[in-house]
């Protein structure tokens, strides 16, 4: 197809995925049967790039057929499968425990003879706080020198993913690529912490909403995190970017409303102050209220990052609105018992206590 004809397809689909790329890569993904892995392979290969898998061939064996060839392994010191072969790119994108540090040592080391750009998955979560406003790449991360760690205990998430981060750039210093998202949404999302609100939302009625409308929120659909990856080995782009959006934020009261589009509900929404959702053992970030956070302190910067850099290099974001209503009708073709059993969010029964005693203080 004509690269203008084809352009101008996407564009009538409301699409903003970038161009064919100009030649077909091979690239290696470690990992790839999670939540991001199956997004990112299926990208590849629309993009028409020759994809190789690494895993442990426990789940997803078979998952994408003769398209992609699969080799078994173990990150843990099984990495036989990788000896002697050679890509043009890696992305890393399993490494995400406590050993991360050491399974990015080994990896890293084995193939910085075989690829020219090693891609690593990192996290938002390895700067040491985020009190910037605005946040951007440049922030210090964590160290066990500024954020002590016990020595008889594993590192925690933060702290691996930044050690594994050094250990990429030691291992292939000026070849490696580091993409830090923030909290990845979007359909087959197994975490429910982004889904909660759609879900709840389209149910409508009283919607106990945190804060004052004002803290700011941002988030990655999954679909576009792949795709800047994607841009990113196509472009032979190295350094070190953050992966959220939109730039700068948006507020929660505008996040909200921008899920009920995308529901098709209207919703009435009740504003909880934070401190006292927070008296009553509702943490942001936690299991009970999801995708928020205040705007304040160590946190001020959370919601509040600064994307110029990315958007340079070719990051793109779906609106909310899009995001919601295609994570919507992806959870309502799950089984009724996954559906009843949602992993992130208030219970109906929780809810009902937290705004009947809001209202209850007059």
């Amino acid at each position: 197809m004509d690269r203008r004809v084809f352009l101008g397809s996407l564009l009538a689909a409301g699409c903003h995925a970038a161009l064919p790329p100009a030649r077909s890569r091979r690239i290696l993904i470690l990992g790839g049967t999670g939540f991001i892995g199956p997004h990112q392979v299926r990208h590849l290969l629309a993009r028409g790039h020759q994809v190789t898998v690494f895993n442990r061939g426990r789940s997803g064996r078979g998952l994408f057929g003769k398209d992609v060839e699969e080799l078994i392994g173990d990150r843990n010191g099984d990495l036989g499968a990788l000896a002697g072969r050679r890509w043009d790119a890696v992305i890393d994108e399993s490494a995400s425990q406590s050993t991360a540090p050491e399974w990015v040592a080994r990896s890293a080391g084995l193939l910085r003879d075989q690829v020219d750009q090693y891609l690593f998955v990192s996290t938002r979560s390895v700067y040491r706080d985020m009190a910037m406003v605005p946040m951007t790449a440049a922030a210090p991360v964590l160290t066990r020198e500024n954020s002590p760690v016990p020595v008889d205990r594993p590192l925690p998430y933060g702290h691996a993913k930044a050690y594994a981060e050094r250990a990429a750039h030691d291992a292939m210093p000026g070849r490696v690529t580091v993409v830090r998202p923030g909290l990845i949404i979007g359909p087959e999302d197994d975490t429910d912490r982004f889904t909660y609100w759609p879900v709840r939302i389209a149910r409508g009625g009283d919607v106990l909403a945190p804060g004052d409308g004002s803290d700011h929120v941002q988030n990655i659909d999954v679909r576009d995190l792949v795709e800047f990856q994607a841009t990113l080995v196509e472009n032979g782009t190295f350094g070190v970017f953050n992966a959220v959006g939109p730039q700068g934020g948006q507020p929660y009261r505008t996040f909200l409303a921008a899920i009920a589009e995308g529901v098709g509900s209207q919703p009435t929404f009740t504003w909880v102050d934070a401190d006292f959702l927070i008296e009553r053992g509702v943490r942001p970030y936690g299991r009970e209220l999801p995708a928020f956070q205040v705007m304040r302190g160590n946190t001020a910067g959370f919601g509040r990052f600064d994307l110029s850099a990315e958007i340079a290099v070719g990051l793109r974001f779906r609106s909310t609105t899009v995001t919601a209503r295609d994570t919507w009708e992806w959870w309502r073709t799950l089984p009724a018992e996954r559906r009843a059993a949602p992993k992130a969010g208030m219970s109906p029964e929780r809810e009902r206590e937290l705004l009947a005693a809001w209202h209850a203080r007059g």
